[in-house]
């Protein structure tokens, strides 16, 4: 187990305000935009979630390493979060399949990150104030100097991120004889969402962000997966490009969190930048079509335009809303066999309240096969 090796660190905000505490993980300077997790489990989940690209994490629970790093619960092949920030980084831990500690992991990864800090405050700040873009740093203590690299880190909003996380060549996963074939477009994928389809007689060619149509068309799939992912969906017209044709192909289409808002704009409804997002695995979400509600996995910073969607009711269902704030969590497409959801329903972490929407879209698949003999 790596020796914890602490340092003087600096959180230093957009907005001038400014945390100090001690290193952990590398010692190093990092940037990103600040976000915060209510979830009091699954870190390294969220540490290796591509829809976290470009981001420092924030988390609520209080102690963070305490159960350690196990290899096969990484949900992408590295950690993609920017930074972290934490109260008790732990370096030694409890837990008997742990492959390694914290400390190592973050040094092999080389991630930069911030403990002993007063999380409640940050994250009551950034909820007041918004998400906004941060610098940690364990090696620069000048804060005139820091504020200078901080100037330099582009605005979240209108940035392309997920051709940055996506795949750069086509692989497959699960068995290839099973009795579906889902072409996925990776725009950020997570390991667990192409697990899940997989328990369910699914055979997934994962296809490059940038794929067109006509290209994840020639593998004849039997449906379509859109991904969640990171950064602002609106500069992501080759997506939208996408999706666009396979609404016009009329192939089962279902996405989740990025690909739920590509989906939507693919139909012309706008996205926007909410104020602080959502993410953590405790968010209230009510199903409209069946009244039930279900606890869910929520990770994102954009969301569709509610307005935009009631002024559209005649080709797009509101089906799932998110009883905190009443944003849009899912929709289905009227005479078309497409739907999507905000929040992540493989729910690594998280309940599994919402799973059943892989068993929806397999439905889906199996009845439009049914329909074409």
């Amino acid at each position: 187990m790596a020796d914890l090796e602490q340092v003087p660190a600096i959180l230093l905000l957009e907005d001038g305000k400014t945390f100090y505490g001690k290193s952990a993980g590398k010692i190093g300077t990092t940037t990103g935009e600040i976000c915060f997790n209510t979830g009091m489990t699954g870190y390294q989940e969220i540490f290796t979630d591509p829809s976290y690209f470009g981001q420092i994490m924030v988390t609520t629970n209080a102690h963070i390493g305490n159960y350690g790093i196990r290899n096969v619960e990484a949900e992408s092949d590295q950690i993609t979060i920017a930074g972290l920030v934490c109260k008790n980084f732990i370096n030694e831990y409890s837990r008997q399949m742990g492959d390694q500690s914290i400390q190592e992991y973050f040094e092999a990864e080389e991630l930069v990150g911030i403990c002993q800090v007063d999380t409640r405050e940050i994250v009551r700040h950034i909820r007041d104030k918004g998400a906004m873009n941060a610098i940690i740093s364990s090696e620069i203590n000048d804060i005139g100097e820091l504020k200078k690299l901080l100037d330099k880190v582009p605005n979240m909003e209108g940035l392309e991120l997920a051709s940055e996380v996506s795949t750069k060549e086509p692989y497959f996963f699960g068995d290839s004889a099973a009795e579906m074939k889902v072409a996925v477009l990776d725009l950020g994928i997570k390991k667990s969402i192409l697990k899940c389809m997989s328990e369910r007689g699914c055979y997934c060619k994962v296809f490059p962000a940038k794929t067109s149509f006509e290209k994840m068309k020639e593998w004849n799939p039997d449906g379509y997966f859109i991904s969640n992912g990171p950064g602002d969906p609106a500069p992501m017209q080759y997506a939208v490009d996408t999706v666009k044709a396979i609404l016009k192909e009329d192939k089962p289409l279902f996405g989740i969190c990025l690909g739920h808002q590509i989906l939507a704009l693919a139909l012309d409804i706008p996205t926007y930048k909410m104020h602080n997002g959502h993410r953590g695995i405790n968010h209230p979400v009510k199903n409209l079509v069946t009244g039930k509600c279900e606890i869910t996995s929520q990770n994102h910073g954009f969301g569709v335009s509610p307005d935009a969607l009631k002024a559209n009711a005649d080709k797009v269902e509101i089906t799932h809303m998110n009883l905190n704030d009443e944003t849009i969590e899912g929709i289905k497409v009227k005479a078309k066999k497409a739907f999507s959801v905000q929040y992540h329903p493989e729910a690594s972490p998280g309940p599994h309240d919402s799973r059943y929407l892989f068993n929806e879209f397999v439905s889906m698949m199996t009845k439009a096969e049914q329909l074409s003999h």
